[in-house]
């Protein structure tokens, strides 16, 4: 542990292997075990748990009953060093977890400028990006990828790879067992396109030009009758291949569990 300006309560337990940057605060009954690697200016609240493993980036809050770092829920894993990456600027709050990964990727990530509601699950091998929100009670299941500025609404199970796309909605209490590309409003049940995420995409200063070019490809792919291999097609045919256009297509294309109806 290094010895810094950190303000760390006595009744606070760190492993003499854990590294802590300058300006933390760490409250009573917080454990943070070998192997950790905290940086600067981050706030852990008490009764948090950092676990072995766990590299913990500048300027994070975490809050009471967190957990970071865990051993996969996975019975392939078999003990190997992996690791549980967190950013910078996140709000984790209380009894978030988050687990390290496994052999398959190696590492779990969550990016910068996160919200973690209470009670989120973050499972082995995910990806979060950064500017997500993740509401309370969420549970990602292992190797999920959540691109940047997602909001995801409380109490929603996502199953195991799927990927989540940027710029969305994903509505409170559903279960996605596909992908769902960026820009969208996924809901009802079962989950299925609602249009697209006005509101989200105006406070992102998206002008009304970009979104009425991302309104036409979704045309395409969910009002015009056209399976999706056509309405790819189509799209690259006869739009202009902008940053989002071209985005919504490689997400499709790439879709190894199919996008939402």
């Amino acid at each position: 542990m290094n010895d810094n300006m950190s303000e760390i309560s006595p009744l606070a337990y760190i492993d003499p292997l854990a590294k802590i940057g300058k300006n933390c605060k760490i409250g009573p009954f917080v454990f943070i075990d070998k192997n950790v690697i905290i940086g600067d200016d981050n706030e852990i609240m008490p009764n948090a748990n950092i676990l072995e493993y766990a590299h913990i980036g500048n300027g994070n809050k975490i809050f009471p009953g967190a957990v970071i770092s865990a051993v996969p829920q996975d019975l392939k894993f078999a003990g190997e060093v992996t690791t549980a990456e967190i950013g910078d600027n996140n709000l984790i709050r209380e009894n978030v977890t988050i687990n390290r990964g496994t052999k398959s990727k190696g590492k779990t990530v969550v990016g910068s400028n996160n919200l973690l509601m209470e009670g989120v699950h973050i499972a082995h091998d995910c990806v979060l990006g950064n500017g997500c929100i993740i509401g309370n009670q969420t549970k990602v299941a292992g190797e999920v990828i959540v691109d940047d500025n997602s909001i995801i609404s409380a109490a929603v199970l996502i199953h195991q790879f799927c990927r989540i796309g940027g710029y969305g909605m994903l509505q409170g209490g559903r279960a996605a067992s596909m992908d769902i590309p960026p820009y969208i409003i996924a809901g009802r049940s079962p989950l299925t396109y609602c249009g697209l995420n006005l509101i989200g995409l105006r406070r992102r200063k998206f002008s009304t030009k970009r979104i009425e070019n991302i309104r036409q490809a979704y045309r395409y792919i969910y009002e015009m009758g056209f399976n999706t291999t056509i309405a790819v097609k189509k799209i690259e045919e006869e739009m202009e291949m902008t940053d989002d256009i071209k985005y919504i297509v490689d997400f499709i294309k790439n879709s190894h569990r199919g996008i939402i109806k």
